[in-house]
C-alpha cells in the first residue's frame, strides 16, 4: 500500500500560510491555485529535420501555435445556420445535416481497366477474349474482390452516424479537445493537392470511428479507413464499408506463385492508386488492435503503407503528405474484457452492448477527456530521396550481447541492433527488399512522431505517482506536470490543480481508495492486485517523455551497483567517478538489450548519437556533473581549443561527442552524481520507470530452469504469466503482470540466442540453448539484467 498525504500549496498572498485542499469528505473550498499550465505549453509534432527538411519549413508556420484548442463534440446553435429556440434543441440534427460531403464513388471500371489488373488477365483467361477484351467471369471475379476491399460511401447513413457519434460521445467524455494550429498544417498540406495519408496508433477501437468524425467535421471530407479484418464481423465490415471502410481481401495473403493471390493483389493495388488519384484521405493504423498479444507495428499497417509508397514511386501519383496521427485518453472507453477478446471479432450487437455498458457504466462523474494529435504533415517524396540511416551493418541481439553477458569479452561490437518482430504479410513480400525495408523504416519514424506528439495525460500522471514517487500527491502533480512540458511534451488537461486530482482521483477509484484522516487530508491507498497492472500500464504513457533519462540513470546505477553498496548513503555514491567511457559502454549494453518497440529510435539517429543524446539530458536534469581533473584544461574552456586536424567538418550523424571533434578526448572526461537534494528522489524515480520491463526480464530468467521446453512461443509465454502472477502474488510487485512483456521477454531470449526455435511438425517450438542449459549461465543473465534494476 502507498500513503501519500494531499496538502495545499502555498498561496500566492503574502500571508504565505497553507489553506486546506479538501473540506469534508469530497468537497473543495473555493481558493484555487492556478499552476504552469497555458505558460510553458510547447507546440509538438514538427516532422524530422534531417529527413524532411522542405516539408519542415514550408508546412508550418509560428503564428499557429497560438490558435488554441477546440472541443469538437462541442456543438451548438452557433455552429449552425440557423437561430431559435427550436434550433437550440435540433443543433445536432441540423448540424449533421450541414456537413459537406464531397463525392467519392467508387469506379470499379477504372479498377478493371488498370494497368496491373489487365497484365493479370491473360493468366487467367489464356486463349480466351480477344485482345483488349475482358472475359466475362474474369470481370465478375474481380468486381468480387473489389466488394471485399471496398464499398461506395452512402451519405446519408454518414450523416445518421455523425448524429448518432455526436450524442454517443457527449455521454462518454467531457471534451474531445483539438489543436486548431495542427488542423491548419493539415488544410495547408490537402491544399497542395496531394492526398493525405493519415498514419495513426491504435489505442481503442472507437479510434477508427472517431478519427473520421473529427475529420468530417472539420472538412477534410470523408476518411476512408483501413480496417483490420479480424476484429470484425461480416455485419460490422459491410457496415463499415459504406462508412468509407477498407479491407484487404483473405486472397490477398496467398503465396505468391497463386492466381488468385496474384489477382487479388493487383485488385488492391488498383483500388489503392484509385483511391490515391480521387485525392480521398486514407487512415492507416501503424499499431496492433488494442488488446492484441504481439508486436507493436502492425503487419497489415505496413502492408498499405507499402501500396501508398509503391504508388508514388512508380508515379501512379506524385507525391502524398503523411501526417502522424496519435489519439490519447484519459481512460479508453473499450468493452468490457467478457465482451471483447482480441482474437474474436466484435460483431455488430457486440459493439452496440459495449457502448451501453460504457454508458451506463461511466456516468457523469467519470466521464474521461480525450486528445487528437496531428502531427506536421511531411512529403513522402522527400522521406524516400533524403531517407538515410546510420545501419551501416548491422548484427543480431545474440551477436551482440551474448559474449558480454557470458563473460567471454567486453567489447561492444561498433554496429547497429537488428530487431524485426513484425511478420511480412505477403503483399509486402510483393516489393523488392529495398522497398520492404523502405516501408518497416517509415512506419519506424512516422510511430516516434506519433508517439512524440502524444499528450500526456493526467491519468498517467497519477498512475506514475502512485506508484513510483511515494510524496505528496497534489505537489507531486504540479512538478511532474512541469518537467513533461519542460521536456518538449504537451499534456491533455489544463484547469486548477485542485480540480484535476479530484478528477483524476475518481476516473482512477476502481485502483485507489481515498480516506480522510484528518480535518483537510486524505489517505491515497492503492489496492494490491493485478490492478496495479493497469496502473502501470497507464504510466508507461509518462515514459516516452523521460525515457532519455531513465535509460541513463538505469546505466549509472549499474556502474555503481558494483562499487558502492546500494543502500548506501547518497553522498557516498556521489564520490564515485564515472568516465564518459564507460558510460556510454553502459547505455549501449542497455540499448541493446530494451526491445525496439519501447526504445522506436529513429532509423536516421544511431545508437552511439543516442548514448550522447542520453548524457546530455542527464546533464541537463542536473543528475550528472563534470568532473575537472587538477592540470587539464575545463570542459567549458573552448576559447584555445583548435580545429582537428584530421577533420574540419563531420556530417551530423557521425558527432560521437557534443564537444569536440576528437573522439579520443573524452576518454579523459569524468562525471559524478550531483548532490543537490533533489537528485536522490529523482534518480530513483527515474530508475522505477523501467522497472516493471526489467523485471520481467529478470523474472524471464529465473524461470528458465523451471519452464517446460520445448513449446510453442504463446504456450511459453502463457507458461511465463503464470510465472509472474505467482510471483507477485508472494512479493506485491504486479507492475510487471502483463501478457505483453512476458511476450516481450520471451522474443528478446529469443533473440538473444537463450531460446532456439526449431521446426516441428506441429509447428516451431522454442527449445532451451544448450549455452543457456547450464544453471551458471542462467545466473550470468540474470545479473547482468538486474545490474540495471533499483530497488
Amino acid at each position: 500500500m502507498l500513503e501519500a498525504r494531499l496538502q495545499s500549496q502555498q498561496r500566492s498572498s503574502q500571508n504565505g500560510r497553507e489553506t486546506s485542499l479538501w473540506s469534508s469528505g469530497f468537497g473543495m473550498k473555493l481558493e484555487a491555485v492556478t499552476p504552469f499550465l497555458g505558460k510553458y505549453r510547447p507546440f509538438v509534432g514538427r516532422c524530422c529535420q534531417t529527413c524532411t527538411p522542405k516539408s519542415w519549413e514550408s508546412l508550418f508556420h509560428r503564428s499557429i501555435m497560438d490558435l488554441g484548442f477546440c472541443n469538437v463534440i462541442q456543438v451548438k446553435e452557433e455552429n449552425t445556420r440557423f437561430r431559435g429556440w427550436l434550433v437550440r434543441r435540433l443543433c445536432y440534427f441540423l448540424w449533421s445535416l450541414e456537413q459537406h460531403i464531397p463525392p467519392c464513388q467508387d469506379a470499379p471500371q477504372k479498377v478493371v481497366e488498370s494497368t496491373g489488373v489487365q497484365n493479370v488477365i491473360p493468366g487467367r483467361a489464356p486463349g480466351g477474349a480477344g485482345e483488349g477484351q475482358v472475359p466475362s467471369h474474369v470481370k465478375r471475379e474481380v468486381q468480387r474482390i473489389l466488394g471485399h476491399i471496398q464499398a461506395p460511401p452512402r451519405p446519408f447513413l454518414l450523416r445518421l452516424v455523425s448524429w448518432a457519434l455526436l450524442r454517443i460521445l457527449n455521454c462518454l467524455f467531457l471534451n474531445v479537445q483539438l489543436h486548431k494550429g495542427q488542423m491548419k498544417m493539415v488544410h495547408k498540406a490537402a491544399q497542395a493537392g496531394s492526398p493525405l495519408v493519415l498514419l495513426s496508433t491504435h489505442k481503442s477501437l472507437l479510434d477508427g470511428i472517431l478519427l473520421p468524425f473529427v475529420l468530417l467535421s472539420q472538412g477534410l471530407g470523408v476518411l476512408r479507413v483501413a480496417w483490420d479484418p479480424r476484429t470484425c464481423s461480416p455485419i460490422l465490415r459491410a457496415l463499415l464499408k459504406k462508412l468509407g471502410g477498407l479491407f484487404l481481401p483473405p486472397e490477398a495473403n496467398l503465396s505468391l506463385d497463386s492466381s488468385e493471390g496474384v489477382l487479388a493483389r493487383a485488385v488492391v493495388h488498383a483500388a489503392v492508386e484509385q483511391l490515391l488519384v480521387s485525392g480521398q484521405p486514407l487512415l492507416i493504423f501503424l499499431e496492433e488492435p488494442p488488446g492484441a498479444q504481439g508486436p507493436r507495428l502492425s503487419a497489415l499497417g505496413q502492408t498499405w503503407l507499402g501500396l501508398v509508397v509503391q504508388a508514388v514511386q512508380v508515379g501512379i501519383v506524385p507525391d502524398a503528405m503523411l501526417v502522424p496521427v496519435a489519439m490519447t485518453y484519459d481512460l479508453v472507453p473499450d468493452a468490457p474484457r467478457d465482451t471483447y477478446h482480441a482474437s474474436a471479432p466484435l460483431g455488430l450487437w457486440t459493439g452496440a452492448l459495449a457502448v451501453l455498458w460504457s454508458l451506463r457504466g461511466w456516468g457523469c462523474s467519470r466521464r474521461a477527456c480525450v486528445r487528437v494529435h496531428l502531427a506536421q504533415p511531411f512529403s513522402l517524396h522527400e522521406y524516400t530521396v533524403n531517407a538515410r540511416s546510420c545501419w551501416g551493418s548491422r548484427q543480431t541481439l545474440e551477436q551482440l550481447l551474448q559474449p558480454i553477458v557470458l563473460g567471454q569479452c567486453t567489447v561492444v561490437p561498433d554496429t547497429e541492433k537488428v530487431q524485426e518482430w513484425t511478420p511480412v504479410t505477403r503483399p509486402l513480400l510483393a516489393l523488392k527488399e529495398e522497398d520492404q525495408l523502405l516501408v518497416r523504416r517509415l512506419s519506424c519514424h512516422v510511430l516516434n512522431a506519433c508517439v512524440a506528439s502524444s499528450a500526456v495525460m493526467s491519468t498517467a500522471i497519477m498512475a506514475t505517482l502512485l506508484l513510483f514517487k511515494h510524496q505528496k500527491l497534489l505537489g507531486e502533480f504540479s512538478w511532474l506536470t512541469e518537467e513533461t512540458l519542460l521536456r518538449g511534451f504537451d499534456v491533455g488537461f489544463s484547469g486548477q490543480l485542485q480540480c484535476l486530482v479530484q478528477h483524476t482521483l475518481s476516473l482512477l477509484r476502481p485502483h485507489v481508495a481515498v480516506l480522510r484522516v484528518q480535518q483537510g487530508d486524505l489517505l491515497v491507498v492503492l489496492r494490491p492486485g493485478p490492478g496495479l497492472a493497469h496502473l502501470a500500464r497507464l504510466s508507461s504513457e509518462v515514459l516516452p517523455a523521460f525515457l532519455s533519462e531513465a535509460v541513463g540513470a538505469c546505466a549509472v546505477w549499474g556502474l555503481l551497483v558494483g562499487r558502492v553498496l546500494p543502500e548506501g548513503p547518497w553522498e557516498l555514491q556521489g564520490i564515485e567517478l564515472l568516465s564518459q567511457n564507460q558510460l556510454y559502454h553502459q547505455i549501449l549494453l542497455l540499448l541493446h538489450l530494451l526491445p525496439q518497440d519501447l526504445l522506436l529510435l529513429q532509423p536516421c539517429q544511431s545508437s552511439y548519437c543516442y548514448c550522447q543524446e542520453v548524457l546530455d539530458r542527464l546533464i541537463q536534469c542536473g543528475l550528472l556533473v563534470a568532473e575537472e581533473t587538477p592540470g587539464s584544461r575545463p570542459a567549458c574552456d573552448t576559447g584555445r581549443r583548435r580545429l582537428s586536424a584530421k577533420l574540419l567538418w563531420k556530417p551530423s550523424g557521425d558527432f560521437t561527442d557534443s564537444d569536440s571533434d576528437d573522439f579520443e578526448e573524452a576518454e579523459g572526461r569524468y562525471f559524478r552524481l550531483s548532490q543537490q537534494s533533489r537528485c536522490p528522489d529523482f534518480f530513483l524515480f527515474l530508475c522505477r520507470l523501467l522497472s516493471p520491463l526489467l523485471k520481467a526480464f529478470a523474472q524471464a530468467a529465473t524461470f528458465l530452469h523451471r519452464g517446460q521446453l520445448p513449446d510453442t512461443e504463446s504456450g511459453y509465454a502463457e507458461q511465463l504469466l503464470r510465472f509472474l502472477e505467482a510471483t507477485a502474488q508472494e512479493e506485491g510487485f504486479f507492475e510487471c503482470v502483463d501478457p505483453n512483456l512476458a511476450i516481450s521477454a520471451v522474443w528478446t531470449f529469443r533473440d538473444l540466442g537463450v531460446l532456439q526455435q526449431m521446426p516441428s511438425p506441429a509447428g516451431p517450438m522454442l527449445h532451451l540453448s544448450p549455452t543457456f542449459a547450464s544453471r551458471d549461465n542462467q545466473e550470468k543473465l540474470e545479473r547482468f539484467i538486474r545490474q540495471f534494476i533499483c530497488d
